[in-house]
């Protein structure tokens, strides 16, 4: 059967159920459980020194409304960077390059952001929508503008995360493929070809993690703005 590139990217099933549920629960059992030892082995020691240190950038800039935000930010970001890097490895499935899972997460998250600055300051949420100093003739275009813009970010948030990582992993199938069927018949290019597969995946590597702290730093600047 000719299987297509894309179809790496399929939701994969068991008996008919899909099981991009258990793709999702499953990183979570990698996280260390805290324990009540005075001393911690090195991953529990380094998984709260990620987190402490992740939090205070993120909260850093905010007032103390948005500090309520800091564990659904913190979990999103450890919940997406697991997905992502988990996705790298052999015969695994990546749930963040189904866009539905990512609208998923943008449009509620930025739909209360926006309704917390409705709802706390509503002159100056709506003040965003129109730049101070606007001549009268472009205040009518500049609403629609800033409006479009408004509900552009969710789609941008979901679109963003999905198009990096499904050209990535799509480009790395490309050239792996190129690398095996060049082995036979032109070694060197082959080497060649599968070096550039290792940097390509160390990229990619980066590209998982500097994808989900865009995600969600950009959760906090939208939360930033409202609160």
């Amino acid at each position: 059967m000719n299987l297509s590139f894309f179809d790496q990217f399929l939701s994969p099933s068991l008996l008919g159920i899909p099981l991009i549920a258990l793709a999702i629960m499953i990183p979570w059992l990698i996280f260390p459980t805290p324990t009540n030892r005075w001393l911690n082995n090195r991953l529990t020691t380094l998984q709260s020194w990620f987190i402490n240190r992740f939090t205070y950038q993120l909260m850093q800039p905010m007032n103390l409304g948005g500090h309520k935000w800091a564990t659904i930010l913190t979990a999103l970001m450890l919940f997406l960077i697991t997905i992502n890097l988990l996705g790298l490895l052999p015969y695994t499935f990546t749930p963040t390059t189904q866009l539905s899972l990512n609208m998923a997460f943008a449009i509620p998250l930025w739909l209360t952001t926006v309704l917390i600055g409705v709802l706390n300051q509503p002159t100056i949420a709506l003040g965003h929508l129109l730049p101070e100093g606007t001549p009268a003739l472009l205040i009518p275009i500049l609403i629609i503008i800033e409006t479009i813009s408004l509900f552009i970010r969710p789609l941008a948030l979901g679109v963003r995360l999905t198009a990096n990582l499904t050209a990535g992993h799509l480009l790395m199938q490309l050239i792996a493929t190129a690398a095996f069927v060049l082995i036979t018949i032109m070694p060197a290019v082959a080497l060649l070809t599968s070096l550039v597969l290792f940097l390509l995946t160390l990229l990619e590597v980066a590209v998982a993690m500097i994808q989900a702290y865009v995600f969600v730093l950009l959760l906090s600047l939208y939360l930033q703005e409202n609160v």
